[in-house]
């Protein structure tokens, strides 16, 4: 059963930028594509970012051209440098893998982590 890790959210203003990280317990990681999410209060979880084993990504299109997905196989971590925050970034912070929910489940990714918060002041 994989365990995440979520970390490097804060507090910071328009424009700025943070570096998230994700780290995820398992031997599955290398096989699944992973993806953060986010879910601000009152709201639906979105997708924000996947990339493949490989490395290929895609990106929401809210964030493209100021978020960067990325991912250590061999130390099981995804990252998201995210840069010229906005204010409407400010949610929860989530990585999980991305897939349909049996086949999530199947390869371990039964539950989701605490999250980061990030907030983005005006």
């Amino acid at each position: 059963q994989v365990q995440l890790v979520e970390s490097g959210g804060g507090l910071v203003q328009a424009g700025g930028s943070l570096r998230l990280s994700c780290a995820a317990s398992g031997s599955i990681f290398s096989s699944v594509i992973m993806g953060w999410y986010r879910q601000a209060p009152g709201k639906q979880r979105e997708l924000v970012a996947t990339i493949t084993s490989g490395g290929s990504t895609n990106y929401a299109d809210s964030v493209k051209g100021r978020f960067t997905i990325s991912r250590d196989n061999a130390k099981n971590t995804v990252s998201l440098q995210m840069n010229s925050l906005k204010p409407e970034d400010t949610a929860v912070y989530y990585c999980n893998a991305r897939g349909s929910v049996p086949t999530m489940l199947l390869k371990g990714f039964g539950s989701w982590g605490q999250g980061t918060q990030v907030t983005v002041s005006s």
